[in-house]
């Protein structure tokens, strides 16, 4: 049972219902979120085989990973096979009962099975579809298959990141197009809802991997229009303000600092020892410091030197110099400030021992969401959904089964 389960357990999206027939991440991270704050989300998998997520990452001893047990979170587990003909008249019927439905498969598969938009459409005009690929469903590379890598690629984030003389390298985490598709997607389901509700008309989402990363790239694409710039690898530092970077500690640790601008350069310069090179001084602007950044943060990362992580976050803190560890996992376990606000949940569940997963986001004051249970296991909802939902006998299941449909 979920730790944070909120006292009214009315929640935003109750009411609502969404079909899952993607996979991996993307579109099925905006089912997640919407599973999160209160709505049905029914997820849609191969029989027998199931959604890739199952077999990404550290594998449970319940034999599904991690990564399924915490990404499939609040869905209910069908199995179907959409490109066999029973199998399409049933989801058709699923069809009618929802309100959403999220897909990532190349653009024109879906058609090529009988269920494009048109025709979905069809069957809930007042339905919405997000349709998360490589490239989007328009233009010369919609045929183009795709993952977060690539999509972190195209999208332009992985230029960017590494250090100036090193190969382009992985920003963290090769999901982060993944992730950011299904934020920005649902952003855009709850938008074509609103829309939905107010004249009976549903409408597509249509997001490519890459552009929620093109999206998040600060002033890149003005910056290059208005006066050539290309943008390099530039390490932990960033582009417009210094120091902004990571610095090393005693304890052989790392600290976060930034000098958004140059009153708080000031601080930091003073509390360093340093307080003639701000001002007037050589570094007074973000102009002085950016002209000698390794000097500047050679300065910084010799006084950081000095102490240890937690002697450093202090002294900035008397300061009012930003400042912040560079957390290790273990370190995010051991935090006060994610104990409380509860940012990790544990749940304990019969098919895996208490597992401990990241809580939900964003918050909200009044109708919170949460977490009720983890990943199920495949086809673990079939008969309360088509026996329930739509009112299929024990028989036509069996059949079902036996054909390999479910």
């Amino acid at each position: 049972m979920s730790v944070n389960k909120p006292s009214n357990p009315k929640r935003p999206l109750e009411g609502l219902r969404v079909l899952d027939i993607a996979t991996y991440i993307a579109s099925p991270f905006c089912a997640t979120m919407m599973g999160e704050f209160g709505a049905d989300v029914i997820k849609v998998e191969l029989p027998n085989v199931g959604d890739g997520c199952r077999k990404l990452g550290t594998v449970d001893d319940c034999g599904d990973t991690l990564v399924w047990l915490s990404e499939a979170r609040n869905k209910k587990c069908v199995t179907l096979d959409l490109r066999k003909p029973e199998g399409a008249s049933l989801f058709k019927q699923l069809v009618t009962t929802c309100d959403v439905i999220t897909e990532n498969f190349q653009p024109g598969t879906l058609e090529r099975w009988g269920l494009g938009w048109d025709v979905l459409h069809g069957i809930n005009e007042q339905m919405v579809m997000l349709r998360v690929s490589g490239y989007g469903q328009t233009g010369p590379y919609k045929d183009k298959p795709g993952f977060g890598r690539i999509g972190n690629a195209f999208g332009g984030i992985s230029f960017l990141a590494g250090d100036p003389d090193s190969a382009p390298a992985t920003p963290g985490s090769a999901t982060l197009a993944d992730y950011l598709a299904g934020v920005f997607g649902g952003f855009g389901v709850l938008a074509a809802l609103r829309h939905a509700e107010a004249t009976g008309v549903g409408q597509y989402i249509d997001v490519g991997l890459y552009e929620p990363i093109f999206r998040i790239l600060d002033e890149l694409a003005p910056a290059y229009d208005r006066c050539g710039t290309i943008r390099q690898r530039m390490g932990a530092a960033t582009v417009n303000v210094c120091p902004h970077s990571h610095y090393p500690t005693k304890d052989d640790r790392w600290v976060a600092i930034a000098c958004t601008n140059d009153k708080i350069f000031k601080r930091l310069a003073e509390l360093m020892g340093h307080g003639d090179v701000a001002a007037d001084g050589k570094y007074g602007t973000i102009q002085q410091r950016d002209a000698d950044r390794a000097g500047v943060d050679g300065m910084v990362s010799d006084w950081t030197l000095q102490y240890s992580q937690k002697q450093v976050i202090e002294l900035c803190e008397s300061a009012q110099v930003p400042c912040g560890i560079v957390a290790a996992i273990d370190e995010i376990f051991e935090d006060p400030q994610y104990a409380a606000r509860q940012n990790i949940v544990h749940l304990d569940e019969e098919r895996t021992a208490t597992l401990a997963v990241p809580n939900v986001v964003p918050r909200l004051s009044a109708t919170p969401g949460s977490v009720d249970w983890l990943g199920p296991s495949l086809g673990h909802h079939n008969k309360e959904i088509y026996s329930e939902l739509l009112k299929l006998t024990d028989e036509e299941l069996q059949d079902l089964k036996d054909k390999n449909v479910i």
